[in-house]
């Protein structure tokens, strides 16, 4: 298989993969939400967003493989790079163990195999490492809201649910049949959570917010908290972290906050 010499990326998280995976130099157009590794995304060509690339842009920096994240990316963009002829490189992973499984994809289709596999294999230990810890312990009753207005909670089959999960917490909305429910505030109040994470992404919530949300569901002080959505939601070279950071977070709450 040929390796590609022009990569676009369009997601953030496998932006940050790309580079280390040592495919950083071969990068020629990302995302203006792909803003890791700083020094090396800084002066690439920025193609839109996320949800709204600018397909000839695209076409302009004549790649010959594209990424894309089927939860991140629209499937009327991807059609339309695969119209186009362009190899794409589609991923989805929904927890620790298919971030591992996507790392090792990406270095085989890069030429990173060896990189790939050893970052697999840290994702992979991490989990073990922290599930581990954690088994035993008693388990926090939370919610996860990745968006306000209206509020919204991730179920069970999300990649931020399994980073929870494995370190110990009991997502109140696990059986939700959308990934990112709606949940009016009667709702998030009537489960009557133990804690209530709010992530800094995609929603950039603040402690005013969460403040109304400790207000809503009557919890104590330290019980409505602010998490790096970063490390719970980029999969990749974050992801043992994000294992580790979310274990630290309800070892906090386990403690009383």
């Amino acid at each position: 298989m040929t390796l590609p010499k022009r990569i676009v990326s369009l997601c953030p998280s496998l932006t940050e993969t790309l580079f280390a995976l040592g495919a950083g130099e071969r990068v020629v157009g990302v995302t203006e939400f792909c803003t890791r590794p700083e020094e090396g995304v800084a002066d690439l060509p920025k193609v839109g967003g996320t949800k709204t690339p600018d397909l000839e842009r695209i076409f302009r920096l004549d790649p010959d493989l594209v990424v894309v994240n089927e939860e991140e990316n629209r499937l009327e963009d991807v059609e339309g790079l695969r119209a186009r002829g362009i190899p794409l490189l589609e991923t989805f992973p929904k927890d620790a163990l298919g971030a591992a499984a996507t790392v090792r994809a990406m270095g085989r289709r890069v030429g990173g195999e060896t990189r790939g596999e050893d970052l697999a294999r840290e994702i992979e230990g991490a989990r073990e490492e922290v599930a581990r810890a954690c088994a035993g312990r008693p388990r926090v009753r939370l919610a996860c809201l990745v968006w306000r207005a209206p509020y919204m909670a991730v179920n069970r089959d999300t990649y931020v649910h399994d980073l929870l999960a494995t370190a110990g917490a009991e997502n109140l909305f696990a059986g939700e049949a959308e990934r990112y429910a709606r949940i009016s505030p009667e709702r998030l109040r009537e489960v009557a959570p133990e804690a209530v994470l709010l992530t800094s992404e995609p929603y950039p919530f603040t402690a005013l917010h969460a403040a109304e949300v400790r207000a809503l569901c009557s919890l104590p002080s330290g019980r409505a908290v602010l998490v790096d959505g970063e490390l719970l939601t980029w999969y990749g070279p974050r992801t043992p972290e994000g294992l580790r950071y979310a274990a630290r977070v309800l070892d906090r709450l386990r403690a009383g906050g």
